[in-house]
């Protein structure tokens, strides 16, 4: 009695704080802390429906009934559910292991974070036990993912489906086997778990087992009727042994009878491979293929030789593979052909559609870009992005990275102090024109799209990433010869005839006035607003009266969002025809927004005032109806503008 009345006592002096505080968040911590008497003191004499509103209120993006759930505090969650009618499906985002997770029902928190008690009085209170969350997860994929056998088992006895897959048709018993979940991923097959099933992109559990290097998961699947099958790649679970660097789990399959010779050659070699660029084990890829060698050479006559190529890759210096004993002794005093080796082996076995087969020759051109060696960088990298133009769809996120990668290398060579290092145009240009190319295909890409299929996510980053490479072009344009002058501009031009949007409705210049543009990728690149990017695209034609989705022009963007107002970007806009008294949909124009810097850097804006300007202010200020033919139609969009 004397602890409850301290307490009493403690929360009344704490009243005039929580008066300050916000109430909703009060209760949200208290509830993620497992304070349950502050959570009843903070709810005591609110009505019905002032506390359904707190108990379901979002903070964080997540309820106090899902951040109980995670967190395991069991007292909590009784008395939200029992004495405040919490909703046991409401839905919220929560954090696992680093990541955002979406549209989560409090089983899911619970199974997903191995708290049993909670799982079974959310069943028992009636909770859905197939219920997912935005990516299709159930409560027992959760509960498989992070190993909690128990919470597995009791959702299993209570109805769970085991063979509800999530967005990407990867199943409970995929996740079991690549998190190596020996106990789960056997308890699962006990009740027919399909061992056969396929994602979207044509894996199955014993690729997820290969992946992980979960052999003793793999001879499970194998022994109760898994089959060797390929996944959208071209991948078998051996391949992808060979990829992940498994050696032990590579060695066990190769042995199996079902495995070909072609399929134990090109395992072996891989592995090799993987050897050079993920572990750099120089030694163990020499003796994996002089293994693979000696299969190929059977008593001494080449039995399984490698295919020809009609033509020499000139990105891997012209290197072809070895095909003797001899000429793999050589590669040992030649760490740099290995490595162009190791390269080859991959793009013939994997081929060029497999992520890993561009990855690596990226990888390897930025550990030649670390060294100094950008040439070599480059030219790897061009390989590289050629290739993911060929095979990749419109607006991929792997040619949007390798497009970054040539923007930050470009910006890091123009800051490079040494002697002898200088951005050379015709890489840049020939960069920048595959960029537009990609601009041009996501077009048509997207206008294929239905409506709301539509993402203009990566559409918006590749034109960011292109203006960054026009931002790198104009700091090296004082050096350019008339030639090249001229073929920067025509690049540019394309790219603008294209009249490409990004996010919001803006077009190239209005992002060209913005400091959002600044960010390409993880950090600031180049600053923007630049005026030397607004000056060139004013300069092949870029039309300055756009407008975004709120109606700004990019006049309305560089006074909004730059703090220091640049009078080069406002003269720019102005001397190729913008129209300082244009308005947006708020009816506000630039000299609104411009008013509040210094106006000593503003241009006489009577310069740039036509009578054209003053009689439609006139028209818009008195509401004198223009439309319906009052005045020819080429005129209406001019006069609705001001």
């Amino acid at each position: 009695l004397m602890q409850s009345t301290d307490y009493q006592t403690n929360c009344a002096d704490g009243t005039r704080r929580l008066l300050k505080m916000d109430l909703k968040k009060a209760v949200f911590d208290a509830a993620k802390d497992g304070k349950l008497r502050k959570l009843k003191y903070l709810l005591q004499n609110k009505s019905y429906e002032e506390i359904n509103y707190l108990v379901s209120f979002l903070t964080e993006k997540t309820t106090p009934v899902l951040i109980s759930c995670q967190n395991g505090h069991f007292d909590v969650v009784e008395y939200l559910v029992e004495k405040c009618n919490a909703d046991v499906e409401q839905i919220g985002s929560v954090v696992f292991d680093g990541e955002d997770i979406e549209a989560v029902p409090p089983l899911w928190c619970a199974a997903a974070a191995g708290h049993l008690a909670i799982v079974k009085y959310l069943i028992k209170k009636g909770a859905y036990v197939n219920s997912v969350t935005k990516t299709n997860s159930t409560p027992l994929r959760a509960a498989c993912f992070d190993g909690h056998l128990d919470v597995v088992q009791f959702l299993v006895q209570n109805n769970a489906n085991i063979e509800i897959a999530n967005r990407h048709g990867h199943t409970c018993l995929m996740i079991a086997c690549y998190k190596g979940h020996y106990d789960i991923a056997q308890y699962l097959i006990s009740f027919d778990a399909n061992v056969n099933r396929k994602t979207v992109k044509g894996n199955t559990a014993l690729h997820d087992c290969a992946e992980s290097g979960s052999l003793d998961i793999m001879e499970l699947l194998l022994k109760h009727g898994a089959k060797m099958d390929v996944d959208s790649y071209g991948m078998t679970p051996l391949l992808a042994a060979s990829v992940t660097g498994h050696s032990h789990v590579v060695e066990y399959l190769i042995k199996l009878p079902i495995i070909s010779t072609k399929e134990r050659i090109d395992a072996i070699e891989l592995l090799g491979a993987t050897c050079v660029d993920k572990k750099r084990d120089m030694s163990s890829a020499i003796n994996f293929w002089r293994r693979a060698m000696l299969v190929r050479y059977e008593g001494g006559e080449l039995i399984h030789p490698k295919p020809m190529y009609l033509s020499r890759i000139a990105a891997y210096e012209n290197c072809v593979e070895v095909t003797t004993f001899d000429q793999l002794d050589s590669l040992v005093s030649d760490p740099d052909a290995m490595r162009m080796q190791s390269l080859l082996v991959r793009e013939r076995i994997l081929g060029p559609a497999h992520p890993d087969t561009s990855y690596f020759i990226r990888y390897r051109g930025a550990i030649y870009a670390d060294s100094g060696n950008f040439e070599r960088c480059i030219t790897l990298w061009m390989y590289a992005l050629d290739m993911q133009q060929q095979i990749l769809e419109p607006l991929s996120p792997m040619t949007q990275s390798s497009l970054l990668s040539f923007a930050e290398l470009f910006s890091f060579m123009l800051t490079d102090r040494r002697p002898h290092v200088a951005v050379p145009f015709l890489d840049v240009i020939n960069v920048f024109d595959k960029a537009v190319r990609e601009v041009d295909s996501g077009i048509v890409y997207l206008h294929r799209l239905p409506s709301n299929e539509r993402d203009h996510t990566c559409f918006h980053r590749t034109l960011v990433i292109l203006l960054h490479l026009i931002y790198i072009l104009t700091r090296i344009r004082d050096h350019l010869t008339p030639q090249e002058d001229y073929l920067l501009k025509k690049s540019v031009y394309k790219l603008v005839k294209l009249d490409p949007h990004g996010k919001d409705s803006s077009s190239l210049l209005h992002m060209a006035c913005a400091k959002d543009t600044s960010i390409a990728g993880r950090y600031p690149l180049c600053s923007f607003p630049s005026p030397q990017v607004v000056d060139l695209l004013c300069e092949v034609g870029t039309c300055v009266g756009a407008r975004d989705m709120y109606g700004n022009t990019p006049l309305h963007i560089a006074a909004m969002e730059t703090p220091v107002l640049k009078k080069s970007i406002v003269k720019c806009l102005l001397e190729h025809g913008a129209h300082f008294d244009a308005v947006n949909c708020e009816g506000k124009n630039f000299l609104h927004y411009a008013n509040e810097f210094d106006m000593s850097i503003i241009p006489n804006p009577l310069k740039y005032l036509s009578l054209q300007c003053l009689a439609a202010r006139v028209i818009r200020q008195y509401k004198i109806n223009f439309q319906g033919g009052t005045i020819p139609e080429a005129l209406e969009s001019f006069v609705s503008m001001h």
